[in-house]
């Protein structure tokens, strides 16, 4: 592909954004580096940068991995009071004058949006402009701003099939981007002390950490048959060490966060978990049989729709959270661990579902549209 290609990534937010983002630009900035080492130019001819919300998480991630960020005003208009809304449609006009900005200076030859609403206003100036875009869906429900960008983009990278029939022929079936890592997690033995991970998401989740706690002082003479990770988020980690001084006979490791999440699913036996996008994705590259606990109040409740999904596959079970008590948290857990051949038929069907891959295949749709094809020739 002659000249230079730019490639702006509207990905900010939470990680459920920026680490499918972030796998397909590594995977296209591998490629380009590579192109321009067997030229023997000397000259990088790829751009790829980064347009978010000034979140401290893209603040800290985006540049830690080599790519320039730029931020833009930008404010959510789902979930919130009228009073929150009609504050947030005041910022609108902002995030359109400051996104054409980034537009012009940077001229991207293909805009990649993964939703979130700092990603609507820079999608649909850059369709204004028909210059290419991309929706990547991690949903099987997709949310309000990829629902209202669908009409406009060039081509939808969904993650699990549930979700293109919203997308209609623009629907391409990739999996999910995720890091590399996850699916080179090693089949565990399983051989007590079972070791259960609990985790909330990158912010933890106080209704999952309380719960745990409270099951944890129940488990009685079973105690010493397992072992505990709980990651319990940065903001819960004091207050939730403070609440099991006093349990013993626990083996117990509290993490506020873990950098490597590969690493400890290696050890684990069982998943108790929240069911982001990534977060399914993830754990059924990684083959890890899991209970998933969706947010109750995530948007168009896609939380729920994503586990249930993997529950149908037979990779996941779940408990709804208006559900969940600690006798149930157990109940679930012990199902699992006193029933060995379950669980490996659980982690055998969550490798089989998973999609691995597809960092790659979205960078070819990125490249296809960046070339003027429109059409993802090597999904």
């Amino acid at each position: 592909m002659p000249g230079t290609r730019r490639v702006l990534m509207a990905a900010g937010g939470t990680g459920g954004h920026i680490f499918p983002a972030l796998a397909v630009a590594d995977e296209l900035r591998a490629r380009w580096t590579h192109d321009d080492a067997s030229r023997h130019s000397g000259e990088t001819r790829s751009r790829i940068e980064f347009i978010g919300t000034g979140r401290p998480l893209e603040q800290r991630l985006i540049p830690a991995a080599g790519y320039r960020l730029r931020n833009v005003a930008a404010a959510g208009l789902v979930g919130i009071g009228w009073w929150k809304k009609l504050q947030n449609l005041l910022v609108l006009p902002q995030s359109f004058i400051e996104a054409a900005r980034v537009l012009t200076e940077f001229q991207p030859d293909v805009v990649v949006g993964v939703g979130g609403y700092g990603a609507g206003p820079v999608m649909l100036e850059a369709a204004l402009r028909d210059i290419p875009t991309l929706l990547i869906e991690p949903n099987a429900v997709p949310g309000f701003t990829n629902r209202m960008l669908a009409p406009v983009a060039r081509l939808a990278a969904v993650g699990f099939e549930e979700a293109a029939p919203f997308y209609g022929t623009k629907a391409v079936v990739t999996g999910h981007a995720i890091r590399k890592a996850f699916g080179q997690v090693p089949t565990k033995d399983h051989l007590p002390p079972f070791t259960v991970l609990i985790l909330g998401g990158s912010q933890g989740a106080k209704v999952i950490n309380d719960c745990v706690v409270k099951a944890l002082s129940q488990c009685g003479s079973r105690a010493a048959s397992l072992r505990w990770i709980h990651q319990t988020g940065e903001r819960e980690y004091s207050r939730v060490c403070e609440a099991y001084l006093g349990q013993e006979g626990l083996m117990l490791e509290v993490i506020p966060f873990i950098d490597d999440v590969p690493a400890v699913l290696a050890r684990a036996d069982l998943v108790v978990s929240r069911s982001g996008a990534l977060s399914v994705a993830e754990l059924a590259a990684a083959g890890k049989a899991s209970i998933f606990i969706p947010f109750a109040a995530a948007a168009e409740h896609h939380q729920s729709a994503n586990a249930r999904v993997a529950e149908r596959a037979g990779a996941a079970r779940v408990i709804e959270q208006a559900e969940l008590t600690p006798e149930r948290l157990l109940g679930e857990i012990w199902r699992s661990l006193d029933d060995l051949q379950r669980l490996r038929q659980m982690e055998q069907r969550a490798r089989l579902w998973a999609r691995p891959g597809a960092a790659e295949r979205i960078a070819d749709m990125v490249e296809d549209l960046a070339g003027g094809e429109g059409v993802a020739s090597q999904v």
